[in-house]
């Protein structure tokens, strides 16, 4: 955390690593909320959802009629969207490797090419990169190009998965008063023994998991006392 508050509004790209539900794309919006860009874009990609048929068109852009399928009036790339603001990128690790070349030339040139142009469009880029994945791993095994990853981390924030968590009985409390809010509960309460259970726990699938078990424990509850 403090180091997040230092580099806020540093120009400098952030990388974060962190096991699946720790909450990565929490730490980029708070980030991106904190800073002086908060009243521009926060736009979210994340690059193991889109198809790789798509991903180069979504996130470049396209003109009119660049290729089959491609919009009448062309289309404006999710890079290109987030000009000013913060593109953050998750699940940077399971980008393409060709897509890796185009998008390592957008940091290194600070302008974007989109699909069919033949002039780039310039764009002020604040990039927050997020991954499960090891990513010195995949560049060992060439999946991952070593000079991409050293333009995305120029900070480097790792979030600890919650069992290893000092604070669990904070996060805990926190989870139920947001998940009691959500489903207009009173406030709750944990029993001792169910708070035992809970530390003793792996949470694998860590803060999601949590809330998931948080909402259905108050959703089958009498009176808001999970046990």
């Amino acid at each position: 955390i403090d180091q997040s508050k230092r580099l806020v509004n540093k120009r400098v790209n952030i990388l974060i690593h962190g096991e699946t539900g720790t909450g990565k794309e929490v730490l980029a919006r708070a980030l991106h909320d904190s800073s002086t860009r908060a009243d521009e874009a926060f736009v979210a990609v994340n690059c193991a959802c889109i198809p790789e048929s798509l991903i180069e068109s979504e996130l470049f852009g396209h003109t009119a009629g660049s290729f089959t399928g491609a919009r009448r009036k062309g289309s404006t790339g999710l890079i290109q969207q987030s000009d000013g603001g913060t593109l953050f990128l998750d699940e940077i690790g399971d980008m393409p490797l060709q897509l890796q070349t185009r998008f390592l030339r957008v940091l290194s040139e600070q302008e974007v090419l989109p699909v069919g142009a033949t002039k780039p469009v310039p764009v002020s880029l604040t990039v927050i990169a997020a991954s499960h994945r090891d990513l010195r791993q995949l560049m060992a095994s060439g999946e991952f190009r070593e000079d991409l990853y050293y333009r995305l981390c120029g900070a480097g924030l790792r979030i600890p998965p919650l069992r290893a968590g000092l604070d669990k009985t904070d996060i805990f409390d926190c989870i139920l008063r947001l998940e009691s809010e959500s489903l207009s509960l009173p406030t709750s309460s944990i029993t001792n023994a169910a708070l035992k259970l809970m530390m003793q726990h792996p949470w694998p699938g860590n803060i999601r998991q949590l809330r998931n078990v948080m909402r259905f424990a108050l959703a089958v509850s009498d009176d808001g006392r999970i046990d």
